[in-house]
């Protein structure tokens, strides 16, 4: 396992989806290194499963009750990162900003057992590195045509009402809006006839202790006729998910850097496979980062000028979970 600069990422896939060659990569959010494996169904060591393909193992799991203790940070804290992104929306300079904590957390079972367990859309193991089992694509490129699928709004669906809930939510309307206008001003600048194919539609995601109710968007655009070649070029330009940052983009983060004060690493990065005709592309989130003998839970949320601190940082706490029942 070699890990190499975004660069040779970008053009081993240009040169990868030329040949249809199939292949796996992972880039981390600052866009610095990351992953390519060709024929990456043909080795063992890095692990994923993307909408029920890949080189995800038919092995039994154990028998054993999975727990986690956690220990975030206090939401006094938290508030202080939050005041940092409000200065930006009062000002005027952004609309939304996603703002993201690091929990560490202890667990009875492995990263490799958390990554069989799961039960989501996108899952990816990378040895000593992280284990994400994100619900949320980034872009599928396929048949000429490219996607994208902003995730925004999310609930426990317990509540009551939940779902007129949180598709009713000024604050969760607003959240949306902007990242999805975020994705369709990027995509337009490199694929044609830019629309959003559905408005705000709602996933359930399951977990050990809780369910939750996720709202999405999906926009669709038209890609150039030798788009196999350009695909590391047109990820990149896409990078980083706008989902993750916020609107505008560069504004957004840099009042993350601020709030944040540490890099995300491949937390909010991107994975990829390629099949040999189809790409499929997710935003890691839902991640247990791997720091040694160290496991820290990264989570997050969008903030805009309708956010309520506790909320947000009961939001981040509710993204902590074990992505099987």
């Amino acid at each position: 396992m070699q890990f190499i600069n975004s660069n040779k990422i970008r053009n081993s896939i240009n040169e990868a989806g030329a040949k249809q060659t199939p292949f796996f990569f992972t880039i981390d959010y600052e866009m610095e290194e990351g992953l390519f494996i060709e024929h990456p169904t043909n080795q063992t060591e890095v692990l994923f499963q993307f909408n029920g393909d890949g080189n995800k193992p038919s092995e039994p799991v154990s028998a054993i009750e999975a727990t986690m203790t956690t220990n975030p940070i206090s939401e006094e804290a938290y508030n202080v990162k939050f005041k940092v992104i409000q200065k930006g929306l009062n000002s005027g300079e952004i609309d939304v900003a996603n703002l993201t904590i690091k929990t560490p957390i202890e667990t009875n079972i492995s990263c490799r057992e958390i990554f069989l367990r799961s039960q989501s859309p996108y899952q990816v193991y990378i040895p000593d590195r992280y284990v994400s089992f994100s619900p949320e694509r980034f872009v599928k490129i396929e048949n000429g045509k490219i996607s994208a699928n902003p995730m925004k709004g999310t609930i426990d669906a317990s509540t009551p009402n939940a779902e007129q809930e949180v598709l009713n939510d000024p604050k969760e309307i607003a959240e949306l809006s902007a990242v999805t206008q975020s994705v369709i001003r990027k995509l337009s600048r490199v694929v044609h006839k830019v629309y959003i194919k559905r408005d705000r539609y709602i996933d359930t995601i399951k977990s050990l202790n809780r369910t939750l109710l996720q709202v999405s968007s999906e926009v669709e655009g038209e890609l150039p006729n030798d788009y196999l070649s350009q695909m590391g070029d047109i990820l990149f330009s896409l990078l980083p998910a706008a989902s993750i940052t916020g609107s505008p983009k560069k504004k957004a983060e840099a009042y993350i850097r601020l709030a944040e004060g540490q890099p995300r690493g491949y937390y909010c990065g991107i994975a990829g496979y390629f099949d040999g005709v189809k790409l499929d592309t997710a935003v890691l989130i839902r991640f247990i980062e791997i720091d040694n003998d160290k496991l820290f839970f990264r989570s997050g949320g969008g903030i805009t000028s309708n956010s309520i601190c506790s909320k947000e940082y009961q939001e981040a706490l509710n993204k902590i979970y074990f992505p099987f029942v």
